[in-house]
């Protein structure tokens, strides 16, 4: 009997125990803060390169190489490192006469060489364009505007998307006629970098609108409600 006795006491006690972990869980508020932060971007990707065409593969690759040459001659002039250029597409391919029925009838070949370029310092991006179309750059296909300093920023968004978790869940707490306590979880989402704007060019001078980046930070907070 006494054997009987302290296994039921510790039956009675483990519940009591375990009792107050069920009815925490319980008393929770789950709520998503989220913020916002506009920045100019202060840098740029762009997209340039040389495609040359001739009777046989020899002759485009040489034309095409020395015009290259210069344009890449040009492009560090302006300022721009090693470590911003890169070859980004070379392509050799044959031409073929599109009217001619029957036998294709080969014209010559064409060769492109591509470059991508990071300008960190976007005031300059005007400039090196010039540049490198004077030196003979006849492709663009592409420019990206981008926020070099991201991460900080984002760090910025978070601390605001906490404090408006906080206040959501406080908002809540106050209406239901209790208070808000410890933090139980805390998720992140959404807080991927913004879409990078994409704009087609011609070879030539044109004006360029970086616009705004908006970097978004979004998290779910649980709190512990109390009375």
């Amino acid at each position: 009997m006494k054997i009987s006795s302290t296994l039921i006491c510790t039956f009675i006690v483990a519940a009591a125990l375990a009792a107050p972990s069920a009815q925490a869980a319980d008393r929770l508020v789950t709520v998503t803060g989220e913020a916002t932060v506009a920045v100019a971007p202060d840098a740029a990707i762009i997209r340039i390169g040389v495609t040359s065409s001739a009777k046989t593969a020899r002759e485009a690759s040489d034309a095409n190489a020395q015009q290259m040459t210069g344009v890449l001659a040009a492009i560090k002039d302006a300022g721009i490192a090693d470590r911003d250029v890169q070859t980004s597409r070379l392509s050799l391919q044959p031409q073929y006469d599109p009217n001619r029925a029957g036998a294709a009838r080969l014209l010559g070949f064409q060769v492109t060489n591509q470059l991508t370029i990071k300008i960190r310092d976007i005031d300059k991006l005007p400039g090196i364009l010039d540049r490198a179309i004077g030196a003979g750059a006849n492709e663009m296909s592409g420019l990206e505007f981008i926020v070099s300093e991201q991460s900080k920023l984002l760090d910025q968004a978070r601390d605001e998307a906490i404090a408006d978790a906080r206040r959501k869940a406080e908002r809540y707490a106050k209406a239901a006629g209790i208070k808000v306590g410890h933090v139980m979880s805390i998720a992140e989402e959404g807080s991927s970098p913004p879409p990078r704007l994409m704009q087609a060019m011609r070879a030539g001078a044109a004006p360029v609108a970086p616009g705004e980046q908006i970097l978004r930070a979004a998290v779910t907070v649980s709190y512990e409600l109390t009375p």
